[in-house]
This record gives structure tokens, C-alpha cells and sequence, in this order.
């Protein structure tokens, strides 16, 4: 018999600030909220702090320090993929996809960033030969062989390497190794990602949209295409209402965490303040 969670707006409320770890039991390492929430999305835009930055210090409150997420890095047990900070050990999720891409769906746009790669083949096998003698590079320091520039009526036009070594990335071949300002250092994908084994794809995705579940607490089962990380969680879960969402529409399908409970693990007792609240001074320096 399959469970399904009736659940109010404000039940799944108190479900969502609990999974995200933003109710009153604080956790106390960095590396633990990390593979909770599976990911600190990386944002140098900061009106106040990066985005990883702040998200770390509104679940670890004024003991965390930015040097403790880069010292993570710099030792491999976070990794960057995706402009997005996760546990090293989680690359075995997606580096079938990486041998596989652009994957086996078919649309305009993957056969186009495919037919683009191909290309500039020969910038590529370049970028990977220097990435090999010389070590970390940033893209403004490798050279422009591209054959065919890119195309877009925004900020990417013609940024050619960049978009490049991006896509040399999601190939499983490159990898963020640091940062100098800004810019990100480039180096080859084996030096910088642990020795994992590969999940299947199949297995991979159903294993990403569970943990991507356990750090939402209720997600759409199906939800729009959107770059960087899904918004949906596919079968994960178990059923829940139509209560629990705005949309009630018939196709408004929401999934829930197995434990989700208005009075049980899915509670949320009492929230944090939110991050419009006051900063101490010097929190991020």
C-alpha cells in the first residue's frame, strides 16, 4: 500500500526549513552540512558574502570561518562541479553522465554544444596537453585555436575557451582545481577528483534525486528544464498531497521525504533568522 502525506502548505513549510537544516538543532561541521544539503552553490556576486559563504554560516551559525571551505577544497574532501561545491565522494554520481555526455535525449541544444565540441577538437586536445605540462590554468591564459566561435547574444559570445573548458568539464576531462579571484583554475579532471567507482546512470540519477529529496524535505516530481542543479526529484520519495503546494493544479505532483511529519522528523521547531537579519561584523572576513 503506497503512504501518502496530506499535508498542508504549512506542514510543508515546517518540512522544507527542516530538511534544510534551518531549524533550532544547529549542526556543528561544515563538511556534514555539505553532504546534507549536497551542494553550496558557488556565486561570486556578494552584496553581503559569497552564496557558499552564506549558506554555511546560516546553518553553522558564528563558528564557521570561509577559511574552513577553502581549506576543504584544498584538500579534496569538497569539490567543485557544476558551480557548485559537493562532497568529493559524491563525483561516482555523475561521471556516467560525464562519459555519456551529451546524453542519450536528444534536443537542439545538446546536439548543438556536441556539434561545437567537435569542431574545436583541436583547442581541445590543446587546452588538454597544457593543462597537463604546466598544471592550473585560467581560461584568459590558454590559448584561442577555436575554429568555430561561439554564438550568443549575451555575455558568453565568443568567450570561447570558456565555454570550452565548461563543456570539457561536464565531459568528465577538466576540473575546477581552485581559485585566483575570480577566475577559476582549470586543471586535468584525474587530479583533482578522488578514484571513485562509477555508478551506473541509472542507479546515479535515482541515488542524486533521493539525496536532493532528503535535502528538500517535499519537491515536485517533475519539474522545467533549468541549468545547474534539477528542481525535481523524480520517483523519490513517496506521494504527497496537493495540499502541500501552491499549484494544485493536475499536474501539480508533489513528492515527500519518508519521515515527512508535521509533528515528527519532518518538524521544524523553531527557524533561524533569515540572512536579511543582522551580520556580526566581520563574520566574513
Amino acid at each position: 500500500m503506497t503512504t501518502v502525506h496530506e499535508l498542508s502548505r504549512q506542514d510543508a513549510r515546517r518540512i522544507a526549513v527542516r530538511a534544510q537544516l534551518l531549524d533550532g538543532d544547529r549542526p556543528t561541521d561544515l563538511q556534514d552540512v555539505v553532504r546534507h544539503l549536497t551542494l553550496l552553490q558557488v556565486d561570486h556576486v556578494q552584496a553581503v558574502a559569497p552564496s557558499a559563504d552564506l549558506v554555511a554560516w546560516t546553518r553553522l551559525g558564528s563558528a564557521y570561518a570561509p577559511a574552513e571551505l577553502r581549506a576543504a577544497l584544498a584538500a579534496r574532501v569538497l569539490v567543485e562541479l557544476q558551480m557548485a561545491v559537493r562532497p568529493a565522494e559524491d563525483i561516482c554520481l555523475y561521471l556516467a553522465d560525464m562519459a555519456a555526455w551529451p546524453g542519450p535525449v536528444r534536443s537542439d541544444w545538446r546536439d548543438h554544444c556536441r556539434d561545437w565540441v567537435a569542431a574545436n577538437d583541436a583547442c581541445r586536445r590543446d587546452v588538454l596537453h597544457r593543462l597537463e605540462a604546466l598544471g592550473p590554468q585560467r581560461a584568459r591564459d590558454l590559448p584561442d585555436i577555436c575554429e568555430q566561435p561561439w554564438g550568443s547574444s549575451g555575455w558568453n559570445n565568443n568567450r570561447n575557451v570558456g565555454r570550452l573548458l565548461e563543456m570539457m568539464e561536464a565531459r568528465g576531462e577538466v576540473a575546477v582545481s581552485g581559485h585566483e579571484g575570480r577566475d577559476r583554475l582549470w586543471d586535468l579532471a584525474e587530479r583533482v577528483y578522488p578514484e571513485v567507482d562509477v555508478v551506473p546512470a541509472a542507479e546515479a540519477r535515482r541515488t542524486r534525486d533521493e539525496l536532493r529529496l532528503r535535502s528538500l524535505g517535499l519537491a515536485r516530481a517533475r519539474g522545467p528544464v533549468c541549468p545547474g542543479e534539477p528542481q525535481d526529484v523524480g520517483e523519490a520519495g513517496e506521494p504527497a498531497g496537493r495540499g502541500a503546494l501552491r499549484d494544485r493544479g493536475p499536474r501539480a505532483v508533489a513528492r515527500a521525504r519518508p519521515d515527512a511529519s508535521p509533528t515528527g522528523p519532518g518538524t521544524a521547531r523553531q527557524s533561524r533568522r533569515t540572512i536579511s537579519d543582522s551580520v556580526p561584523p566581520g563574520a566574513f572576513s
